[in-house]
Protein backbone atom coordinates (compact mmCIF):
# COMPACT_ATOMS: atom_id res chain seq x y z
CA UNK A 1 0.00 0.00 0.00
CA UNK A 2 1.42 3.29 -0.80
CA UNK A 3 2.46 5.52 2.43
CA UNK A 4 -1.02 7.16 3.83
CA UNK A 5 -3.43 4.66 2.07
CA UNK A 6 -5.50 2.38 4.67
CA UNK A 7 -5.79 -0.87 4.51
CA UNK A 8 -8.85 -2.22 2.86
CA UNK A 9 -10.52 -3.55 6.11
CA UNK A 10 -10.10 -0.61 7.69
CA UNK A 11 -11.51 1.50 5.36
CA UNK A 12 -14.44 -0.78 5.01
CA UNK A 13 -15.17 -0.78 9.07
CA UNK A 14 -14.90 2.84 8.97
CA UNK A 15 -17.24 3.50 6.02
CA UNK A 16 -20.15 2.13 8.63
CA UNK A 17 -19.57 4.10 11.40
CA UNK A 18 -22.98 6.35 11.75
CA UNK A 19 -24.72 3.78 9.03
CA UNK A 20 -24.47 0.39 10.60
CA UNK A 21 -22.96 0.62 13.53
CA UNK A 22 -21.75 3.50 16.35
CA UNK A 23 -19.04 0.57 17.05
CA UNK A 24 -16.97 -2.03 15.64
CA UNK A 25 -14.37 -4.64 16.61
CA UNK A 26 -12.49 -7.05 14.14
CA UNK A 27 -10.23 -10.09 15.18
CA UNK A 28 -8.87 -12.40 12.44
CA UNK A 29 -6.51 -15.27 13.07
CA UNK A 30 -4.71 -17.17 10.08
CA UNK A 31 -3.04 -20.24 11.01
CA UNK A 32 -3.67 -19.50 14.79
CA UNK A 33 -2.00 -16.14 14.79
CA UNK A 34 -3.27 -12.98 14.83
CA UNK A 35 -3.43 -11.37 11.09
CA UNK A 36 -5.98 -8.34 11.72
CA UNK A 37 -6.95 -6.34 14.79
CA UNK A 38 -8.77 -3.31 14.66
CA UNK A 39 -11.80 -1.22 16.82
CA UNK A 40 -13.32 1.92 15.56
CA UNK A 41 -16.03 4.28 16.36
CA UNK A 42 -17.56 5.10 20.11
CA UNK A 43 -19.17 3.16 22.28
CA UNK A 44 -22.26 5.34 23.11
CA UNK A 45 -22.15 8.30 21.02
CA UNK A 46 -25.11 9.72 23.44
CA UNK A 47 -22.98 9.92 26.56
CA UNK A 48 -19.95 11.26 24.82
CA UNK A 49 -16.66 10.38 23.28
CA UNK A 50 -15.82 6.50 24.42
CA UNK A 51 -13.60 5.46 22.08
CA UNK A 52 -14.02 1.74 21.12
CA UNK A 53 -10.74 -0.38 21.98
CA UNK A 54 -9.82 -3.89 21.26
CA UNK A 55 -10.80 -5.17 24.67
CA UNK A 56 -14.32 -3.63 24.14
CA UNK A 57 -17.68 -5.73 25.20
CA UNK A 58 -20.28 -6.34 22.58
CA UNK A 59 -23.29 -7.96 23.71
CA UNK A 60 -23.16 -10.89 22.15
CA UNK A 61 -26.82 -12.00 21.47
CA UNK A 62 -26.72 -15.47 19.61
CA UNK A 63 -23.29 -16.17 20.16
CA UNK A 64 -24.07 -17.09 23.46
CA UNK A 65 -25.42 -20.41 22.26
CA UNK A 66 -22.10 -21.27 21.04
CA UNK A 67 -20.84 -20.93 24.65
CA UNK A 68 -24.60 -23.30 26.44
CA UNK A 69 -23.49 -25.32 23.56
CA UNK A 70 -19.56 -26.18 24.36
CA UNK A 71 -20.25 -26.52 28.07
CA UNK A 72 -22.84 -29.28 27.26
CA UNK A 73 -20.53 -31.01 25.27
CA UNK A 74 -18.15 -30.71 28.24
CA UNK A 75 -20.82 -32.09 30.69
CA UNK A 76 -21.45 -34.72 28.07
CA UNK A 77 -17.90 -35.99 27.43
CA UNK A 78 -17.89 -36.23 31.69
CA UNK A 79 -20.84 -38.85 31.34
CA UNK A 80 -23.72 -36.52 32.54
CA UNK A 81 -25.61 -37.31 29.60
CA UNK A 82 -25.63 -38.26 25.71
CA UNK A 83 -26.44 -36.13 22.48
CA UNK A 84 -29.32 -38.51 22.10
CA UNK A 85 -30.81 -38.31 26.11
CA UNK A 86 -34.30 -36.95 26.09
CA UNK A 87 -34.14 -33.90 27.28
CA UNK A 88 -36.86 -34.65 29.87
CA UNK A 89 -34.20 -37.13 31.58
CA UNK A 90 -32.71 -34.02 32.68
CA UNK A 91 -35.27 -31.89 32.93
CA UNK A 92 -38.38 -32.94 34.87
CA UNK A 93 -40.80 -30.36 33.43
CA UNK A 94 -40.31 -31.14 29.84
CA UNK A 95 -42.12 -34.42 29.91
CA UNK A 96 -45.55 -35.65 28.78
CA UNK A 97 -47.39 -34.37 25.94
CA UNK A 98 -47.49 -31.14 24.11
CA UNK A 99 -49.87 -29.29 21.23
CA UNK A 100 -48.83 -27.96 17.58
CA UNK A 101 -50.17 -24.54 18.16
CA UNK A 102 -49.18 -21.42 17.17
CA UNK A 103 -45.82 -19.45 17.76
CA UNK A 104 -44.96 -15.68 17.52
CA UNK A 105 -43.03 -13.41 15.33
CA UNK A 106 -39.80 -11.73 17.29
CA UNK A 107 -39.96 -8.60 15.50
CA UNK A 108 -43.72 -7.43 15.14
CA UNK A 109 -44.82 -10.00 18.25
CA UNK A 110 -47.81 -11.05 16.12
CA UNK A 111 -49.01 -14.62 16.63
CA UNK A 112 -48.28 -17.11 14.02
CA UNK A 113 -50.64 -20.04 13.13
CA UNK A 114 -49.82 -23.15 12.80
CA UNK A 115 -49.66 -25.05 9.46
CA UNK A 116 -53.57 -26.08 8.99
CA UNK A 117 -52.57 -30.07 8.98
CA UNK A 118 -50.50 -29.79 11.56
CA UNK A 119 -52.42 -27.57 13.99
CA UNK A 120 -53.82 -29.87 16.99
CA UNK A 121 -51.35 -32.38 16.89
CA UNK A 122 -49.44 -34.19 19.68
CA UNK A 123 -46.10 -34.28 20.26
CA UNK A 124 -44.65 -36.80 22.93
CA UNK A 125 -41.77 -34.87 24.61
CA UNK A 126 -39.64 -38.25 25.20
CA UNK A 127 -39.03 -37.73 21.04
CA UNK A 128 -36.82 -34.42 21.56
CA UNK A 129 -33.08 -35.08 22.20
CA UNK A 130 -30.52 -32.69 23.18
CA UNK A 131 -29.27 -33.35 19.81
CA UNK A 132 -32.56 -32.28 18.06
CA UNK A 133 -32.67 -28.56 20.08
CA UNK A 134 -28.48 -28.27 18.97
CA UNK A 135 -30.27 -28.78 15.80
CA UNK A 136 -33.30 -26.25 16.11
CA UNK A 137 -35.25 -29.25 14.69
CA UNK A 138 -37.25 -30.31 17.92
CA UNK A 139 -40.51 -28.49 17.12
CA UNK A 140 -40.32 -25.88 19.09
CA UNK A 141 -40.98 -22.36 18.45
CA UNK A 142 -38.72 -19.93 17.30
CA UNK A 143 -39.80 -17.26 19.90
CA UNK A 144 -42.39 -16.34 22.68
CA UNK A 145 -42.65 -12.92 24.43
CA UNK A 146 -41.47 -14.48 28.02
CA UNK A 147 -40.66 -11.10 28.88
CA UNK A 148 -44.24 -10.44 29.33
CA UNK A 149 -45.55 -13.44 31.10
CA UNK A 150 -45.86 -12.47 35.20
CA UNK A 151 -47.24 -8.88 34.13
CA UNK A 152 -43.93 -7.29 31.67
CA UNK A 153 -41.80 -6.59 35.38
CA UNK A 154 -38.40 -5.94 34.80
CA UNK A 155 -36.54 -8.82 37.12
CA UNK A 156 -33.78 -6.13 37.97
CA UNK A 157 -36.27 -3.45 39.57
CA UNK A 158 -37.63 -5.85 41.52
CA UNK A 159 -36.84 -7.53 45.32
CA UNK A 160 -34.60 -10.77 45.25
CA UNK A 161 -37.78 -13.11 46.27
CA UNK A 162 -39.84 -11.56 43.50
CA UNK A 163 -37.34 -11.66 40.80
CA UNK A 164 -36.55 -15.14 41.80
CA UNK A 165 -40.37 -15.97 41.23
CA UNK A 166 -40.88 -14.34 38.13
CA UNK A 167 -38.04 -16.12 36.46
CA UNK A 168 -39.44 -19.41 37.93
CA UNK A 169 -42.91 -18.61 36.19
CA UNK A 170 -41.48 -17.32 32.83
CA UNK A 171 -39.09 -20.64 32.69
CA UNK A 172 -42.49 -22.66 33.28
CA UNK A 173 -44.42 -20.78 30.56
CA UNK A 174 -41.20 -21.73 28.25
CA UNK A 175 -42.04 -25.61 29.12
CA UNK A 176 -45.26 -25.20 28.41
CA UNK A 177 -45.43 -23.41 25.60
CA UNK A 178 -47.11 -25.20 22.31
CA UNK A 179 -45.09 -26.68 19.86
CA UNK A 180 -45.22 -25.02 16.14
CA UNK A 181 -44.15 -28.07 13.69
CA UNK A 182 -43.99 -31.62 14.02
CA UNK A 183 -40.21 -32.89 15.30
CA UNK A 184 -37.54 -33.12 12.71
CA UNK A 185 -39.94 -31.74 9.60
CA UNK A 186 -38.17 -28.72 9.22
CA UNK A 187 -35.19 -26.37 11.02
CA UNK A 188 -36.56 -23.44 12.71
CA UNK A 189 -34.41 -21.76 14.52
CA UNK A 190 -35.46 -21.23 18.20
CA UNK A 191 -34.12 -19.62 20.97
CA UNK A 192 -36.38 -21.55 23.28
CA UNK A 193 -34.58 -24.59 22.52
CA UNK A 194 -31.66 -23.08 23.77
CA UNK A 195 -33.31 -21.52 27.06
CA UNK A 196 -34.25 -25.23 27.36
CA UNK A 197 -30.29 -25.99 26.78
CA UNK A 198 -29.02 -23.66 29.40
CA UNK A 199 -31.36 -25.51 32.22
CA UNK A 200 -30.04 -28.75 30.99
CA UNK A 201 -26.43 -27.25 31.64
CA UNK A 202 -27.40 -25.85 34.87
CA UNK A 203 -28.96 -29.56 35.69
CA UNK A 204 -25.78 -31.36 34.99
CA UNK A 205 -23.05 -29.02 36.15
CA UNK A 206 -25.09 -28.08 39.44
CA UNK A 207 -24.40 -24.85 38.98
CA UNK A 208 -25.81 -21.83 38.47
CA UNK A 209 -25.61 -21.11 34.32
CA UNK A 210 -23.59 -18.15 34.70
CA UNK A 211 -20.76 -20.43 37.23
CA UNK A 212 -21.26 -23.44 35.30
CA UNK A 213 -20.28 -21.33 31.51
CA UNK A 214 -17.37 -19.95 33.67
CA UNK A 215 -15.97 -23.50 35.04
CA UNK A 216 -16.38 -25.48 31.33
CA UNK A 217 -16.32 -22.78 28.94
CA UNK A 218 -14.20 -19.21 30.10
CA UNK A 219 -11.50 -20.99 32.61
CA UNK A 220 -10.32 -23.45 30.41
CA UNK A 221 -9.96 -21.34 26.97
CA UNK A 222 -8.47 -18.53 29.82
CA UNK A 223 -11.32 -16.00 28.80
CA UNK A 224 -10.96 -12.77 31.17
CA UNK A 225 -13.89 -10.59 29.15
CA UNK A 226 -16.26 -12.85 28.98
CA UNK A 227 -19.27 -12.85 31.42
CA UNK A 228 -23.18 -12.11 31.54
CA UNK A 229 -24.06 -8.75 33.41
CA UNK A 230 -21.16 -6.91 32.72
CA UNK A 231 -22.38 -3.72 34.72
CA UNK A 232 -21.50 -6.61 37.91
CA UNK A 233 -17.69 -6.55 36.35
CA UNK A 234 -16.05 -3.20 37.82
CA UNK A 235 -13.29 -3.98 35.02
CA UNK A 236 -15.94 -3.77 32.45
CA UNK A 237 -16.88 0.13 33.67
CA UNK A 238 -16.96 2.69 30.50
CA UNK A 239 -16.21 0.02 27.73
CA UNK A 240 -18.97 -2.01 26.87
CA UNK A 241 -20.95 -1.06 23.79
CA UNK A 242 -24.07 0.57 23.81
CA UNK A 243 -27.47 -1.12 21.87
CA UNK A 244 -30.87 -0.34 21.47
CA UNK A 245 -33.44 1.88 23.03
CA UNK A 246 -35.65 -0.93 24.11
CA UNK A 247 -39.13 -0.57 23.46
CA UNK A 248 -39.83 -2.67 26.52
CA UNK A 249 -37.82 -0.81 28.67
CA UNK A 250 -37.95 2.23 27.29
CA UNK A 251 -34.21 3.61 27.56
CA UNK A 252 -31.28 3.13 25.53
CA UNK A 253 -29.56 0.09 26.50
CA UNK A 254 -25.71 0.41 27.59
CA UNK A 255 -23.93 -3.22 29.68
CA UNK A 256 -27.76 -4.61 29.98
CA UNK A 257 -28.50 -7.57 27.61
CA UNK A 258 -30.20 -6.03 24.38
CA UNK A 259 -32.49 -9.70 24.40
CA UNK A 260 -35.24 -8.74 25.97
CA UNK A 261 -36.74 -12.51 27.28
CA UNK A 262 -32.82 -12.96 28.43
CA UNK A 263 -33.18 -9.66 30.48
CA UNK A 264 -36.00 -10.76 31.96
CA UNK A 265 -34.71 -14.23 33.45
CA UNK A 266 -31.85 -11.36 35.19
CA UNK A 267 -29.66 -11.25 32.21
CA UNK A 268 -28.83 -14.94 32.56
CA UNK A 269 -30.11 -17.25 29.71
CA UNK A 270 -29.40 -20.30 27.30
CA UNK A 271 -30.22 -17.93 23.99
CA UNK A 272 -28.28 -15.03 24.80
CA UNK A 273 -26.71 -12.67 27.49
CA UNK A 274 -22.71 -13.34 27.26
CA UNK A 275 -21.16 -10.06 26.38
CA UNK A 276 -17.35 -10.75 25.60
CA UNK A 277 -14.49 -8.77 23.15
CA UNK A 278 -13.89 -9.92 19.86
CA UNK A 279 -10.50 -11.12 20.78
CA UNK A 280 -11.85 -13.68 23.30
CA UNK A 281 -14.73 -14.82 20.47
CA UNK A 282 -12.08 -15.79 18.01
CA UNK A 283 -10.05 -17.56 20.90
CA UNK A 284 -13.43 -19.98 21.25
CA UNK A 285 -13.44 -20.46 17.24
CA UNK A 286 -9.77 -20.84 17.19
CA UNK A 287 -10.67 -23.80 19.99
CA UNK A 288 -13.10 -25.31 17.47
CA UNK A 289 -11.22 -25.10 14.32
CA UNK A 290 -8.10 -26.74 16.05
CA UNK A 291 -10.42 -30.43 17.17
CA UNK A 292 -10.98 -28.71 20.70
CA UNK A 293 -6.78 -28.12 21.52
CA UNK A 294 -5.91 -24.85 22.97
CA UNK A 295 -2.41 -23.86 24.71
CA UNK A 296 -4.18 -24.08 28.22
CA UNK A 297 -5.06 -28.09 27.31
CA UNK A 298 -7.90 -29.86 25.12
CA UNK A 299 -10.76 -28.47 26.15
CA UNK A 300 -13.15 -30.42 24.20
CA UNK A 301 -12.26 -34.14 22.42
CA UNK A 302 -11.47 -34.02 19.03
CA UNK A 303 -14.79 -36.51 18.81
CA UNK A 304 -17.19 -33.95 19.94
CA UNK A 305 -15.72 -30.87 17.57
CA UNK A 306 -16.18 -33.26 14.27
CA UNK A 307 -19.47 -34.16 15.62
CA UNK A 308 -20.64 -30.20 16.00
CA UNK A 309 -19.05 -29.37 12.60
CA UNK A 310 -20.44 -31.82 10.44
CA UNK A 311 -23.87 -31.91 8.48
CA UNK A 312 -26.40 -33.04 10.73
CA UNK A 313 -29.46 -31.51 8.56
CA UNK A 314 -29.81 -30.23 5.81
CA UNK A 315 -33.92 -29.25 5.02
CA UNK A 316 -35.18 -26.30 2.99
CA UNK A 317 -31.56 -25.35 1.89
CA UNK A 318 -30.56 -24.79 5.87
CA UNK A 319 -27.80 -26.56 6.79
CA UNK A 320 -26.77 -27.22 10.73
CA UNK A 321 -24.35 -28.94 12.67
CA UNK A 322 -24.76 -29.15 16.82
CA UNK A 323 -25.19 -25.32 17.44
CA UNK A 324 -23.50 -24.20 14.12
CA UNK A 325 -24.56 -22.83 11.06
CA UNK A 326 -23.20 -24.16 8.04
CA UNK A 327 -22.23 -22.27 5.33
CA UNK A 328 -24.31 -22.29 2.01
CA UNK A 329 -23.32 -21.07 -1.56
CA UNK A 330 -26.28 -18.40 -1.70
CA UNK A 331 -27.47 -15.94 1.17
CA UNK A 332 -24.57 -16.84 4.25
CA UNK A 333 -23.58 -14.53 6.06
CA UNK A 334 -19.93 -15.51 5.49
CA UNK A 335 -20.28 -14.08 2.23
CA UNK A 336 -20.10 -16.26 -1.04
CA UNK A 337 -15.93 -17.22 -0.88
CA UNK A 338 -15.87 -19.27 2.21
CA UNK A 339 -14.59 -23.05 1.69
CA UNK A 340 -17.75 -25.60 2.15
CA UNK A 341 -16.25 -26.54 5.10
CA UNK A 342 -16.66 -23.40 7.30
CA UNK A 343 -18.91 -22.78 9.81
CA UNK A 344 -19.93 -20.04 12.25
CA UNK A 345 -22.91 -18.23 13.62
CA UNK A 346 -24.37 -14.97 14.45
CA UNK A 347 -26.07 -12.54 16.77
CA UNK A 348 -28.80 -10.37 16.59
CA UNK A 349 -26.67 -7.03 17.84
CA UNK A 350 -24.58 -7.34 14.72
CA UNK A 351 -22.01 -10.05 16.33
CA UNK A 352 -20.70 -13.15 14.11
CA UNK A 353 -18.15 -15.61 14.40
CA UNK A 354 -16.84 -17.42 11.19
CA UNK A 355 -14.33 -20.20 10.88
CA UNK A 356 -12.97 -21.68 7.34
CA UNK A 357 -10.84 -24.79 7.93
CA UNK A 358 -9.98 -24.67 4.44
CA UNK A 359 -7.51 -21.73 4.98
CA UNK A 360 -7.44 -21.86 9.14
CA UNK A 361 -8.74 -18.65 9.53
CA UNK A 362 -11.60 -17.68 12.18
CA UNK A 363 -12.58 -14.06 12.19
CA UNK A 364 -14.95 -12.48 15.04
CA UNK A 365 -16.92 -9.66 13.89
CA UNK A 366 -18.62 -7.52 16.91
CA UNK A 367 -20.83 -4.53 16.74
CA UNK A 368 -23.74 -2.68 18.13
CA UNK A 369 -25.69 -2.26 14.65
CA UNK A 370 -29.29 -2.69 16.72
CA UNK A 371 -28.12 1.37 18.12
CA UNK A 372 -29.60 2.13 15.58
CA UNK A 373 -33.09 0.13 15.41
CA UNK A 374 -33.95 -3.28 14.63
CA UNK A 375 -33.98 -3.24 10.77
CA UNK A 376 -31.64 -5.65 9.70
CA UNK A 377 -31.08 -4.75 6.03
CA UNK A 378 -27.62 -2.69 6.67
CA UNK A 379 -25.79 -5.35 8.64
CA UNK A 380 -27.47 -8.11 6.05
CA UNK A 381 -25.52 -6.54 3.43
CA UNK A 382 -22.51 -5.81 5.72
CA UNK A 383 -21.56 -9.38 6.88
CA UNK A 384 -21.26 -10.94 3.50
CA UNK A 385 -19.26 -7.71 1.81
CA UNK A 386 -17.06 -8.18 4.47
CA UNK A 387 -16.00 -11.50 4.85
CA UNK A 388 -15.63 -11.62 0.73
CA UNK A 389 -13.25 -8.81 1.58
CA UNK A 390 -11.43 -10.85 4.05
CA UNK A 391 -10.82 -13.54 1.78
CA UNK A 392 -9.41 -11.32 -0.80
CA UNK A 393 -7.10 -9.54 1.33
CA UNK A 394 -5.76 -13.18 2.52
CA UNK A 395 -5.54 -14.26 -1.02
CA UNK A 396 -3.60 -10.76 -1.66
CA UNK A 397 -1.57 -11.05 0.43
CA UNK A 398 -2.52 -8.38 2.99
CA UNK A 399 -3.02 -10.28 5.66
Amino acid sequence: MAAGERHPLEAFLLSGLGKVYTAAALHILVNGQAAWQGAYGQLCPEQGQHPTRSDSLFDLASLTKLFIATALMRLLEAGKAELDTPGGAILPAFRGKRTIGAGEDPLRGVMLPAEPGEAGQSVALERIRLRDLLMHTSGLAAWRSVYAVGGDKEIVLQPHEVATALRQQRMAAVYAYDFAYPPGARVVYSDLGFMLLGEAVQMLSGLPLAEAIDREVCTPLGLQRTTYNPLRQPWAEGNVAASEVCPWRQRRLLGEVDDQNAASLGGVAGHAGLFSTAQEVARLGQMYLDGGRTACGQVLQTGSVLEMRREQVNLGGLRRGLAWVLQTPQGCSCGSRFSPQSFGHTGFTGTSLWIDPQRNLVVAALTNRVYFGRDAGQITQFRPALHDLIIQCLEEGRL
